[in-house]
């Protein structure tokens, strides 16, 4: 009888596996490479923020909510409506050409769980039964047991894409979408994502697909030695970094530049300040004449933040114009006094 039912469930999982969408990997072309990943999550279910961070095992509920531009202060029990999307941050490594989560997140086995169940409904999709076989080395899908901890491998990758550092992003696509129209609302072409997702023409798009994503970062003076090098910020999110006394968010419309500022979130977190005769405070400006000057956040190792100042010229321009406009003038000027002495010539003969 034993016997019989594991067949019955193989040939079940075989079924399933020839009609199910499987969630295709990323390419990740550098061994060992780790990274920042973020994945779409739609909740199957009303749930919470907290049993979200739990089920993903993300550290701190800030990450989430960084992730996802929420408020500070947002509640962990904050209500997540069934279908919402919540996006999640996670460590990514490279391995075998393909980019998954770095052993984590881990799920313990309840009783009646099967690796189906667990990849298209706890984990909505975002992995297929067969990955999560392969990553814990599983030799028979229907002989899991209550209390064994699974790896399951989120999709991600640490790829440069168009030579430029990118987070990628696994976008769950909506239904109504299109190639074209992702690619416009995440500053990236139609090309890129083809490209990237191995889709031979964008007809390929599935609703419900995991797309990767490169999405651009905003630009810092972080240098390479410091310890979250390099920090990848995307548009309208925010991170805590510098063992969490700094804050640094990216605005498209702040010129694409990483904007960074002390956090004081623990007793143990300081204020940063610039060296130099203005005594700035990390994120703060000052104005004098025509230079602006700003304290930019530049790093960090074992033993501090590092910080650089950011001088810019208010009145370049103005000047460039101004010169201009005098140099417009005096040519004007000597157009007219070579005008009038040729007309006075003839009389001063």
């Amino acid at each position: 009888m034993a016997i019989f039912r594991s067949l019955i469930s193989t040939l079940l999982l075989i079924a399933i596996s020839s009609t199910f969408t499987f969630a295709q990997p990323f390419r990740c072309t550098s061994p060992g490479a780790k990274c920042d990943g973020l994945v779409d999550y739609v909740s199957p279910n009303q749930t919470t923020l907290y049993a979200i961070k739990t089920l993903f095992q993300v550290k701190n509920l800030r990450s989430i909510l960084g992730a996802n531009n929420l408020p500070l202060d947002t509640p962990a029990n904050t209500t997540v409506a069934a279908k919402q999307t919540i996006k999640i941050p996670f460590p990514c490594i490279c391995r075998k050409n393909t980019g998954i989560s770095n052993r984590r997140p881990y799920y313990t086995v309840i009783p009646d769980d099967g690796l189906y169940h667990i990849a298209a409904e706890v984990f909505a999709g975002l992995v297929t039964f067969p990955q999560i076989q392969e990553v814990n080395n599983i030799s028979n899908p229907n002989l899991i047991l209550a209390g064994q901890k699974l790896w399951i491998p989120l999709p991600c990758s640490c790829d440069d894409v168009d030579g430029q550092k990118v987070v990628h992003y696994g976008y769950v696509v909506p239904a109504g979408s299109s190639v074209g129209g992702i690619a416009q609302q995440f500053n990236t072409s139609q090309d890129t994502l083809l490209r990237l997702n191995n889709l031979t023409s964008p007809k390929d798009l599935d609703a419900g697909a995991v797309l990767d994503v490169p999405l651009r970062a905003c630009s810092s003076v972080i240098s390479n030695n410091s310890l979250d090098y390099p920090l990848l910020v995307p548009n309208g999110t925010y991170v805590f970094t510098a063992n969490n006394c700094v804050r640094c968010s990216c605005d498209a419309a702040n010129n694409w530049m990483l904007q960074c500022e002390s956090s004081l979130i623990n007793s143990s977190c300081s204020a940063v300040q610039c060296d130099g005769p203005e005594n700035l405070s990390l994120g703060n400006s000052s104005s004098s004449g025509c230079n602006h000057t700003t304290c930019t956040y530049a790093g960090y190792n074992r033993q501090e933040i590092l910080t650089a100042i950011n001088v810019q010229s208010t009145c370049a321009a103005y000047n460039n114009s101004s010169a201009i406009s005098l140099q417009g003038l005096r040519w004007n000027f000597l157009r007219i006094f070579i005008h009038i002495l040729l007309i006075c010539l003839p009389f001063l003969k």
